[in-house]
């Protein structure tokens, strides 16, 4: 584990007991049965993914970031860990109450509920009521609303702010959507973007204009 504070890491150490148990329950299922019960496991976006945004939002000193799509709350963990370091906040939506108030319990065993406003409700209803300016947006919910959603938080954009939109490449049957996505990005002609082949695809998309 990094080299993060030891609730945090016992937290993540929790999650990644989940996700190791769920991943061989979804194999051992046929594909119509997991779609069924999607909602009953985590999703996360993977350590490899996690780490890297992480790092980004460090970097780039992102203070007011937006989660769409908290699900269990594992990538608001470390989004909220990153926010720590750069005194900003996860604003982090999720429509499921009982995900969020799981995320909720994670994060306050991790010490992290001071980071994060978790606002549960529509996602693109959520996104037009907020009144902040975001430095750095992660994408992660079903994969119809990415364009969506794109369009009502593009002009909330602080000049510099970095998009992260995950499940870019997997799954391989969500490609129209992800390409509608990305061909909306390059259509404003305002971001340099480019799709990275970190865990599931990232289009990591920044804000030139």
């Amino acid at each position: 584990m990094l080299n993060f504070d030891k609730n945090i890491n016992a937290v993540l150490k929790q999650y990644h007991k989940r996700i190791t148990h769920e991943d061989a329950l979804m194999k051992s299922l046929q594909i119509a049965d997991g779609m069924k019960r999607r909602d009953e496991f985590l999703l996360s976006v993977g350590i490899e993914t996690a780490i890297f945004l992480n790092t980004l939002v460090k970097s780039a000193k992102a203070k007011t970031i937006l989660e769409i799509g908290t699900s269990y709350g594992y990538s608001t963990i470390w989004l909220a860990e990153a926010a720590k370091n750069t005194e900003g906040v996860v604003i982090s939506l999720e429509n499921d109450s009982k995900k969020a108030a799981y995320a909720h319990k994670m994060l306050k065993k991790a010490g992290l509920s001071a980071y994060v406003d978790i606002r549960v409700g529509d996602a693109l209803k959520t996104i037009l009521e907020a009144k902040e300016q975001f430095d750095f947006v992660l994408v992660d919910l079903w994969k119809e609303l990415y364009a969506p959603c794109f369009d009502l938080f593009y002009p909330k954009l602080n000049k510099g702010a970095w998009v992260a939109a995950d499940n870019m490449i997997f799954p391989p049957h969500s490609q129209a959507e992800t390409n509608n996505y990305r061909q909306r990005v390059i259509d404003t002609h305002a971001f340099d973007s480019v799709l990275l082949p970190i865990g599931s695809g990232i289009e990591l998309s920044f804000l030139k204009n």
